[in-house]
């Protein structure tokens, strides 16, 4: 499963917009929850969300990943290269 927190009206949400969708159409076997968050809401509170939009990949209840702002669907691969960026 796939939470993507953030906000309607959130600009870095409507840029991540494109690529987030992008990544997804691929990805039948992930669920995706859109969690409109905003400040001092508890389930965003609760996994540390403080930038928007993150989204956390939860495996069996436990986060497996998290991506925050991505501008390309390569940041949402799992096998990217971090340090090449």
């Amino acid at each position: 499963m796939v939470l993507e927190f953030g906000a309607p009206w959130c600009g870095h949400c409507q840029v991540a917009h494109p690529c987030v969708q992008a990544w997804l159409s691929g990805r039948a076997d992930l669920a995706h929850l859109k969690v409109d968050d905003g400040k001092g809401r508890p389930l965003g509170r609760s996994f540390g969300v403080t930038r928007w939009p993150t989204l956390i990949v939860l495996e069996g209840g436990r986060e497996r990943a998290r991506v925050v702002r991505p501008t390309r669907a390569s940041d949402l691969d799992p096998q990217r290269d971090a340090t090449t960026e």
